[in-house]
């Protein structure tokens, strides 16, 4: 148990009722949201302007709701690409057997290729005419062309749709961030798939927004028999 639980639990036993809810009430009112941004992360990402957990580990610039949801699945000889490449790319190539990231700034793409590990293979493919011809020319280079996750979170979000579920697995799942915008309602919802969002605060930003989860027939993230994570009780 906490020391905030400990204190209040002793509180309660101790102090009349009048007392202890308004003291409890204002604590919680004043302390969660402090204690949401140092045990996320979300106030070390808002000071270095990078996503990161609490213990500075990198993550993806999706919403926590999101983040929450990927993280205890496991992507153990997975395929991932990604359009729009950060944090989420380290992420990424921590948990996944391989990692596909095309990027439109260049400059960005140089400082993250110096961070990036051996199973990432990262290309710089500039917005353009001919930038879905190019990407859809690096995909068909790959080592596959079918990806267990395909996110979209850089340029040309709402043209990479459907490049997006060409190369998507039968099993697979899409993943597209910001998706209160940039057509991906209009674009799912003209589709033969099924969608999960999950809307809340993403690291080290002050406004709420959406990451969506795409899927047709099954989704190997929607397994019964992946655990449900503990509440937590710190």
């Amino acid at each position: 148990m906490s020391a905030y639980r400990r204190f209040f639990t002793r509180l309660k036993a101790n102090a009349p009722r009048a007392f202890w809810r308004p003291a409890r009430a204002l604590a919680t009112a004043l302390f969660t949201p402090v204690r949401f941004g140092l045990a996320t992360g979300h106030a070390l990402s808002s000071l270095r302007n990078a996503a990161q957990a609490a213990d500075g580990a990198p993550l993806p610039w999706y919403t926590y709701p999101a983040i929450d949801f990927l993280a205890p699945r496991r992507f153990d000889g997975c395929n991932v690409l990604e359009f729009g490449g950060g944090q989420s790319t380290l992420w990424w190539a921590q948990r996944a057997a391989f990692v596909m990231t095309i990027e439109e700034d260049e400059g960005w793409a140089r400082r993250l290729r110096a961070r990036v590990s051996a199973n990432v293979d990262l290309r710089h493919v500039p917005i353009a005419p001919d930038s879905l011809e190019r990407i859809r020319a690096l995909i068909s280079a790959a080592p596959t062309q079918k990806f267990d996750v395909v996110v979209i979170d850089g340029h040309l979000r709402q043209e990479l749709v459907e490049l997006a579920f060409d190369c998507l697995a039968p099993r697979g799942a899409l993943l597209f961030d910001n998706s209160e915008g940039y057509g991906f309602y209009e674009e799912t919802r003209a589709r033969s798939c099924r969608r999960i969002d999950f809307f809340g605060f993403a690291p080290g930003v002050s406004l709420r927004h959406c990451t969506s989860l795409a899927f047709v027939n099954d989704c190997f993230l929607l397994d019964p028999a992946i655990p449900i994570p503990s509440p937590e009780r710190a």
